[in-house]
């Protein structure tokens, strides 16, 4: 089963340019079989979730990417947003209490030195000091290709992931039309719920899906 983990609608993101109704079309066309709704610090309600699976015939799972002090996650189990979450650990508290899962987006941001290349002698340094990172302790997987990330940068967080055993994702990170249907997760099990997809994410049963489109 094929699931885009990470997207951004308008107006609840205000950097992307897709309505929900285009996301969901455009991920149908590109084969995909559900999508998560991962706001930036902003949660959608049950009911609009619902609305939007009916009216589309289309799962639609929600989440949110939490903007910390040290990185951005994409959570899922929660329902709103409270204070303290601008820091990981309290990010991490907060999920555990309520039965959820952790996804570090993007994790080459403020780690991956820029244009640098594995035989630069600024890339090893940078490699160590982002896997010694505490936030990576909060996370039960790591994006390790996002769909607007370059090879280097996403190369990078394969890196990261290898050196900690962390479960990586694929996820397009869709703000517009061009980014639908460039990577997701597979799941070997088949998910209608968002409690099915967090035991699933826990369980580690997925792989990268890239879908040829980068």
């Amino acid at each position: 089963m094929l699931i885009d983990l990470h997207t951004h609608t308008v107006p609840k993101s205000d950097d992307s340019y897709l309505k929900p109704e285009e996301l969901i079309t455009y991920a149908k066309r590109a084969g995909l079989d559900a999508i998560c709704l991962t706001e930036h610090d902003w949660f959608w309600d049950d009911e609009a979730i619902t609305e939007l699976c009916q009216r589309h015939d289309f799962l639609v799972l929600p989440g949110v990417e939490i903007t910390t002090e040290e990185a951005h996650l994409l959570v899922f189990g929660l329902e709103r947003y409270v204070f303290g979450m601008h820091r990981a650990s309290f990010v991490r508290r907060s999920v555990d209490e309520a039965g959820g899962a952790i996804i570090v987006a993007h994790p080459y941001r403020r780690h991956f030195p820029i244009s640098a290349e594995p035989e630069d002698e600024r890339y090893y340094p940078a490699l160590t000091r982002a896997c010694e990172s505490p936030l990576f302790k909060v996370a039960d997987a790591i994006e390790v290709l996002n769909g607007r990330g370059s090879e280097k940068e996403n190369a990078f967080s394969q890196e990261i992931s290898e050196k900690l055993n962390l479960r990586g994702i694929a996820a397009s990170d869709a703000h517009e039309i061009s980014d639908i249907g460039r990577c997701a997760t597979f799941f070997e099990r088949r998910i209608s719920s968002l409690q099915e997809l967090i035991a699933e994410l826990k369980a580690g049963r997925f792989r990268v899906a890239d879908l040829g489109r980068i």
